[in-house]
Order: C-alpha cells, then structure tokens, then sequence
C-alpha cells in the first residue's frame, strides 16, 4: 500500500474519513485520534518494506531528540551560531546519508530509505531554526509527532509550518465550521483525483508517444512531460490538501495557475509553493541577512543575484545528487538571477512592463523557459 495510489488506500482512507465525518465537530478535542490514525496509516504504508519502517522510526527518535535537546540547550543557554549549526547539522544528517545512499557507489548501505524523508526533514529543519530565532520556546512531544507523522502530508508535501499546524491540531471545531471545511475537503480530494488519475494518465500517455529522436519530438516531450508533472504533482497536493481539511488541519495549497506567469519569480510563487516558499525563508532570506552583515557583495543586487543561485543549486541537490538536478537546480538560479538584475535595471522593462503586448510576450516567454526546465528536470538531455 502507498499513500493516495492503489484500491487498498483508498479502502482505507473513505472508512478513516467516514469515521472522521461521524465524529466531527461535536465540541470536543480529537488529537488523540487524530495522531493514532497518522501513527497506523504511515506504519500501514511502511509495513510491507520492513527496513522501511525501521529506518522512519530510528529517524522519528533522532529527530525528537536533537529538538528536545537543543530546545533545552537554547533555554539554558541562549543563542550560539556554533551551537545552533550543530544542531542543524544534526537534524539534516539522516537526509545527507539518505541521498549519498542514493550514489550507485554507496547504494547497498541503504542508510534512512524510506518515502517521505526530505519533506519531514524540512518540518523538523523549520522548528530548529525557530528555536534559535525564539519564535518557539517549547516543543511537545504530542504535538512534534503529530506534525511530523501527520499521513495526508507524510510522503510528498505539502510542507507546513509546525506553528501553524499545532494550532489547527489542538483546535476545536463547531459543527457547521467543521462541516463547511469537510466540504471544501472533499471539493479538493475530488479534483485531485481528477488532476492525478484522469489528467496526469492522459499526459503521460501523449508524453510516451515522443521518441526524443529531433527538435520536435523534444518540444512535444517537454511540453507533455511539463503538463503531466504538474497534474501528477498538484492533483497529489490537492489530495493531501483536501484530507487535511477533513481532519481539521487547513494544509497549504501547493500550486496556483503556474502556466500563467509572466516572470520566473512569479513562477515560482505558483509553483511548489510551500517548498518555495520554505527555501525562500530559510535558505535566500538567511543568506541574504548574513550575506549584507558580512559585506560578501558590493550591492544587494548582487547578493540577490548570488542568493538565488545559491538557494535553487540547493533545491536541486535536494531533488537528487543526479547531474540533471543539479543542473535544473542552477538553470532556475541563473533564470531567476537574471530575472531580478532585468527588472531592477531596465528601462525598457519598467517602461512596458504594464502594457498588454508586453505581459503576452513575457507570458509566452516564460512558459518555453519553464518547459525547457522540465526538459532538464526529466533527464532526457543527460
């Protein structure tokens, strides 16, 4: 069984979500119930690879503890970079030995594989960082398993703020509240499935008719490969997005119309976007800070610049240590470095940039950079 694929999911998911809709919005507190069904659906999910689910629970116990700890480090003695980057270093282990054990040179150590590592590790990334920013003074146990473990988002995403959540976690709703957010639920779930397996079949089914063989048979790729990612990836969002909503946890949406920016930086605000957004705040916004503080850069144009290149080459690293993320995660950097430099100085841009022929242009022009990004992200030039 896999999360949102497969008959015996969704058995599950329409009896869990039954009980949810006969339980709900009585006035009373169900985190309870609410953490025990993440607790058996991810352990339902890991359970037919065993070393799965033994490499998530060591992972679970190592980053409750690195949080624990630092949380009562900071307390007792405040903030230390050095301390704090430790800790950081510690939280992000498990994921470095994952992706090196992605290395065919390395692939039969098997260290921390198991599906939805990269997404936790970000959860747990944010609460740290948040700790030393004193934003957060105490971390509970209920809660951190409930945020980290919560099934709808375990896998895949959408990446939520632990702040946020708790809230929503410990909140208790009325009945027509929690009627009115089980509706949009469903509404969500329902076009999921639609985007995942009716769209997304559909693309993949025109994408396999390219054979890559000139320059239009690559277009076509590109172009079919791009449509069926993002209905693939936001009809899984949307899904996610809708359960959470009937368990009473507002998950962020993911994707808002990304094919019809105008610029790679508003691409990137529709596209992805709780991931964008988490490396927005930080990955770029860090660096920035730190980058103006030590004076790296003569002008913060050119610290943008540098940052944004920084902050994708991360995000491709992230995909994978394969060439083509690599160089998927530089050819955003360079896009969106050139992008910023471009609006910051030319006067041709400021001069048109509100005029109709303009947008339409750098509409069409934005959508061929994208497809070809895709083109990049798929592997098919490596």
């Amino acid at each position: 069984m896999s999360f949102y694929s497969g008959t015996a999911f969704f058995a599950v998911l329409t009896v869990l979500l039954l009980i949810e809709f006969i339980i709900g919005g009585r006035g009373k507190k169900l985190c309870a119930y609410h953490l025990l069904v993440s607790l058996v659906l991810v352990a339902a999910v890991l359970w037919g690879t065993p070393k799965m689910l033994l490499w998530s629970a060591l992972y679970f116990l190592m980053e409750l503890l690195v949080v624990k700890l630092y949380e009562q480090v900071h307390k007792r003695y405040g903030r230390s970079a050095w301390r704090y980057r430790s800790f950081l270093l510690l939280a992000l282990s498990p994921l470095v030995f994952c992706k090196l054990c992605e290395l065919p040179e390395l692939k039969e150590m098997g260290w921390f594989q198991f599906v939805g590592i990269s997404y936790l590790t970000f959860r747990v990334l944010q609460i740290v960082i948040e700790i030393y920013d004193g934003v957060i003074e105490e971390v509970k146990v209920m809660d951190f398993a409930a945020f980290l473990l919560f099934f709808p988002t375990f896998s895949c995403g959408p990446i939520d703020r632990s702040r946020r959540f708790v809230a929503d976690f410990n909140r208790i709703y009325e009945r027509e509240e929690f009627l009115t957010l089980y509706g949009e639920g469903i509404k969500k779930l329902m076009l999921g499935l639609l985007y995942k397996f009716v769209l997304a079949e559909l693309c993949f089914s025109v994408m396999t008719l390219f054979q890559v063989k000139n320059f239009l048979q690559l277009a076509g790729y590109a172009y079919s490969y791009g449509a069926y990612m993002f209905f693939d990836f936001a009809g899984y969002s949307l899904m996610a997005v809708g359960t959470g909503y009937m368990f009473g946890i507002l998950v962020p949406d993911n994707f808002h119309k990304p094919f019809i920016s105008k610029d790679m930086k508003e691409f990137w605000a529709r596209w992805h976007i709780s991931l964008s957004e988490w490396f927005r705040d930080f990955v770029f916004s860090r660096f920035m800070m730190l980058s103006m503080k030590k004076k790296w850069f003569p002008t913060r144009l050119a610290g943008a610049s540098v940052g944004f290149v920084v902050n994708m080459l991360v995000m491709g690293i992230w995909h994978g240590l394969s060439l083509h993320y690599i160089a998927y995660g530089l050819y955003h950097g360079l896009l969106l470095a050139g992008t910023e430099i471009y609006q910051k100085k030319s006067v041709f841009y400021k001069k048109n940039k509100k005029k109709r022929w303009y947008q339409c242009l750098s509409w069409f022009f934005t959508l061929q950079l994208v497809m070809f990004g895709f083109l990049i992200f798929s592997g098919k030039l490596f």
